[in-house]
């Protein structure tokens, strides 16, 4: 159990919201792309359709995180965020055309990805000064991502890959509803006086260690690009059956799950400089091996192991980065710009130029490049500080009694 102040660390009502938000995209990720192969769209239409759920990380998480550092209703936020989700995605079930797709990815992701930057607040918030505890309650959206990429795979090798609309409805329900169980955390710590500033918040970002790690985080997920977007069709065209692929997929998360219960240990006695090239060398490596030899199930197998580096790690080293870079007054649109600059604008980049690259060039030449990026990402990572330094309303904010 993870530590906590007393009673008011509501642990499976927080780590509920995880498992089922990874779920969804452990639904989404692997298998959205061959849905849309099935519905009739080419390489190019899905590497642009998936750029849509990465672009509106740029936008929503930063507008969502403005309005909740300044009226303090971070949980309602969340909440609508996580219904008006569920609304807007019911329009895929007209089996609309590529911009009536378009439009529906659009519409529901704007909240979607609106809401877990506030989340990530909101169990910080619940934390305290226990901070580097985050993975043990995070680590239970692995667990679901887990779950849905084994069961679905299973699933869609013995029935039609169009039900897949249904299982992901039926998943953005269950995160509504999860909205709903968990409480709010401490007046104290959940109005900071003062709301937060946008001038403040810009000093913070514009930090020169701030934005070199903000830098490395987007290059980080542009390497990602083919992976999310292109894996399951690249696997498919080398004879993977759907079960392979989702267990390929689950094998990465599995590797996420053993290094987030001891990531933070490792945050403990590791510096920033080390673990970010640390992670960006395996990532190289990985998207290399994944481009020189698909056809080799051992070789996918082992270079799916280095997603405990590529994201378990560096994930759990960019949440506890945020979470000093800024302020307790602009948390909030701390953790929005993580997602909106590297997931949102970096995924975005990533979906489209991979469709364009595979397109053009293939798959393997797509990996090639994604580990391009990451080599030159861990040279940047060299000029990182060996630790993050905290401002005084940091410090304040994680030791209350200072």
């Amino acid at each position: 159990m993870v530590p906590c102040r007393g009673e008011s660390l509501p642990y499976w009502r927080l780590s509920s919201f995880y498992l089922y938000y990874y779920g969804f995209l452990g639904a989404m990720l692997p298998f959205w792309g061959l849905y849309l192969r099935e519905r009739g769209f080419g390489l190019t239409e899905i590497g642009s359709l998936m750029a849509i759920l990465m672009a509106t990380k740029v936008i929503a998480p930063n507008i969502w995180g403005w309005i909740a550092d300044r009226t303090h209703k971070r949980l309602q936020v969340i909440r609508y965020g996580s219904v008006a989700a569920v609304v807007l995605f019911a329009g895929i079930f007209t089996e609309p055309g590529f911009w009536g797709v378009a439009l529906v990815m659009a519409g529901f992701s704007f909240f979607w990805n609106a809401v877990m930057p506030q989340y990530e607040v909101l169990t910080l918030q619940h934390l305290g000064p226990a901070t580097n505890q985050y993975s043990r309650i995070r680590v239970w959206g692995s667990v679901g991502f887990v779950l849905a990429v084994v069961g679905l795979g299973w699933y869609f090798e013995h029935f039609s890959i169009h039900w897949l609309p249904y299982v992901l409805i039926l998943l953005l329900g269950l995160i509504a509803v999860a909205s709903f169980m968990v409480s709010k955390a401490e007046p104290e710590l959940e109005s900071a006086p003062g709301g937060g500033g946008l001038r403040v918040f810009l000093k913070e970002v514009t930090q020169p260690q701030s934005l070199l790690f903000f830098t490395v985080c987007f290059l980080m997920q542009i390497s990602h690009g083919p992976y999310y977007t292109f894996f399951s069709i690249f696997l498919e065209d080398f004879g993977y059956s759907k079960t392979a692929i989702g267990w390929l997929w689950a094998l990465g998360v599995i590797a996420e799950i053993g290094i987030f219960m001891i990531v933070h240990q490792m945050l403990s006695h590791l510096s920033t400089r080390f673990l970010s090239v640390l992670c960006l060398v395996i990532t190289a490596a990985r998207w290399w091996a994944t481009g020189a030899y698909p056809d080799q199930p051992a070789v996918i197998l082992i270079a799916q192991l280095g997603h405990a580096a590529s994201f378990g790690i560096f994930h759990a080293l960019a949440i506890h980065n945020v979470n000093r870079f800024f302020s307790p007054k602009t948390a909030g649109q701390g953790q929005a710009f993580y997602s909106a600059f590297c997931f949102g604008a970096g995924g975005a980049a990533a979906a489209y130029l991979s469709g364009v690259v595979v397109e053009s060039w293939g798959g393997s030449m797509a990996y090639f490049m994604a580990a391009s990026v990451a080599v030159f990402a861990a040279v940047l990572s060299l000029f990182l500080a060996t630790e993050v330094r905290r401002s005084k309303s940091a410090v304040a904010a994680i030791h209350p009694s200072r």
